[in-house]
């Protein structure tokens, strides 16, 4: 996975205008071969059950300095609280995973092939490094660190091409609302 970078569009009580949001994005870009990574920061068994169900080989770690991953076939359960990921999920996996985190910090990164071309900031078509849309449930960051009771959605850019976030805002009605950041792996 290349580094990109992201800056925040849209932060909201609403879930629906952040799905909205994100779906107005996902229309304007090229969407083939288009997959969905998950994370989660899990504290309870409830949590933990729905999303094991959903996405039964996540990958998971212990946090807060304690010891235990699915990399040395640990049980989560005996391990909360945890960080969970799922990779390239399918699109019809987003409202399950999003029922199943109730108000836990998570994410749904969209993975896209690229963004169109940009004419009025000089750029060309936007490939897949650095292609994402991110929605970031119940925390105003990218590494799930600021809980939060709102809904942040994020466009990810390469550096580069940093005036296409803007731009990229501006498509769908809004503006930049935070600085543009080098998103985590």
């Amino acid at each position: 996975m290349a580094n990109s970078y992201a800056q925040p569009i849209l932060t909201t009580a609403d879930l629906s205008a952040s799905l909205r949001t994100v779906e107005r994005l996902l229309a304007i870009a090229d969407l083939q071969g288009l997959e969905i990574d998950f994370e989660a920061r899990v504290r309870s068994e409830q949590v933990l059950s729905a999303l094991l169900d959903l996405i039964p080989d996540a990958e998971w770690w212990a946090e807060e300095g304690r010891d235990g991953s699915s990399e040395d076939s640990d049980d989560p359960a005996e391990h909360l609280p945890i960080r969970l990921r799922g990779w390239a999920m399918p699109p019809e996996t987003v409202e399950p995973f999003l029922d199943a985190v109730g108000d836990s910090p998570a994410s749904v990164r969209w993975d896209i092939n690229g963004w169109p071309q940009a004419p009025e900031v000089g750029l060309g078509i936007g490939g897949t490094r650095g292609a994402f849309v991110t929605l970031c449930l119940h925390a105003r960051d990218l590494d799930l660190s600021q809980p939060s009771p709102d809904h942040t959605v994020f466009v990810h850019v390469k550096q580069i091409e940093a005036d296409r976030a803007p731009w990229l805002a501006a498509q769908v009605g809004l503006t930049v609302i935070g600085d543009l950041k080098m998103a985590p792996h």
